[in-house]
């Protein structure tokens, strides 16, 4: 589990908890005024969930405006960048004499060193969203280009922003599956996923620095071998073919991984297997179909490949996991 701090407002007394509030998202964010009709008894909660330089905040909170004043920037700013991500409700966002609403299928970027005012919740019901801070410095974007980010009304449904999404989203959900040295590599896939998302926004690939380039076309060939492990045609040349890349060029870029694309494929498909069979709700299900649901459409190749990824056949896995369960 990553290292997190919660906060609950139904842990503080009801004149407590507006105040808290307002100061840990000063703590998190940057010194903001906070108003809320709900003030006092206001109902918010908090994950805050650390990726070395980057933070991540899951939240849920009644009806509410933020306001980041030229004031406030004077005494105080982080330089950073804050993407928002509706999951529930809207935001309506003010800048000068612009105004721009945001919900679950868009990312809204804000600047610490510009005045804003957000409006998040409508009648008393709990907005819910993730929150990412991201210092500028780590952005490897010419300045010129983090400043017009604000402007970018960015789609949380398709390319980087869907990839930067579908994180944000997975963290809020929990991070059980994670190790607190995880946290800055988790922040640094932050880092380039975001970095190629405002780059490819503005038309300006060409401005960041290979690695980054490379790192967030290796996301994306992830998260497409995610997407397609259950297509016995998923190969190294298909995949090649659909990132407009050549196979030795992907190949290349592999050569930094941990595992080779082939290698991936495989471990994935496997592990998709292994935990359909430790299902209890799909006893009834062949064990040939399951291989053939994740790629594996030659029953003898399944059970070949799975006994040499943990030691036994298919079958005798799913009866060690069936009579383990009896025994609970």
């Amino acid at each position: 589990m990553l290292i997190e701090r919660v906060f609950r407002s139904e842990d503080l007394p009801p004149a407590d908890r507006f105040g808290c509030w307002r100061e840990l998202v000063g703590q998190t964010h940057a010194p903001l005024e906070l108003r809320s009709d709900h003030w006092a008894d206001f109902r918010a909660s908090q994950r805050l969930l650390d990726l070395g330089a980057v933070s991540v905040w899951p939240t849920a909170f009644q009806p509410l405006c933020f306001r980041r004043t030229p004031k406030l920037i004077r005494q105080s700013d982080p330089e950073g960048l804050h993407i928002s991500l509706p999951m529930s409700g809207a935001l309506r966002v003010v800048r000068g004499e612009e105004e721009a609403v945001y919900g679950p299928d868009s990312l809204c970027v804000d600047d610490t060193s510009r005045p804003v005012d957000i409006h998040g919740g409508y009648d008393a019901s709990l907005h819910t969203g993730v929150g990412l801070e991201v210092p500028k410095a780590l952005l490897p974007l010419p300045r010129h280009q983090l400043d017009q980010a604000v402007r970018l009304r960015l789609s949380a449904q398709d390319g980087f922003g869907s990839l930067l999404a579908q994180l944000l989203i997975q963290l809020a959900r929990g991070t059980d599956s994670y190790q607190p040295p995880d946290g800055p590599r988790l922040g640094t896939v932050v880092v380039d996923l975001l970095s190629a998302l405002i780059a490819h926004a503005l038309d300006s690939d060409n401005s960041l620095p290979p690695e980054t380039r490379r790192q967030a076309l290796v996301i994306r060939i992830r998260a497409f071998i995610q997407q397609h492990l259950h297509d016995p045609h998923l190969t190294p040349r298909a995949i090649a073919a659909a990132h407009h890349i050549s196979i030795s060029y992907l190949h290349r870029l592999f050569q930094h991984e941990e595992e080779t694309v082939a290698s991936l494929i495989r471990r994935q498909r496997l592990e998709r297997a292994r935990h359909d069979l430790d299902d209890p709700a799909q006893r009834g299900t062949p064990i040939h179909a399951i291989g053939a649901r994740w790629g594996f459409p030659r029953a003898a190749d399944f059970t070949r490949a799975f006994r040499s990824a943990y030691g036994m056949p298919p079958k005798d896995y799913r009866h060690q996991s069936s009579r383990g369960e009896q025994h609970h």
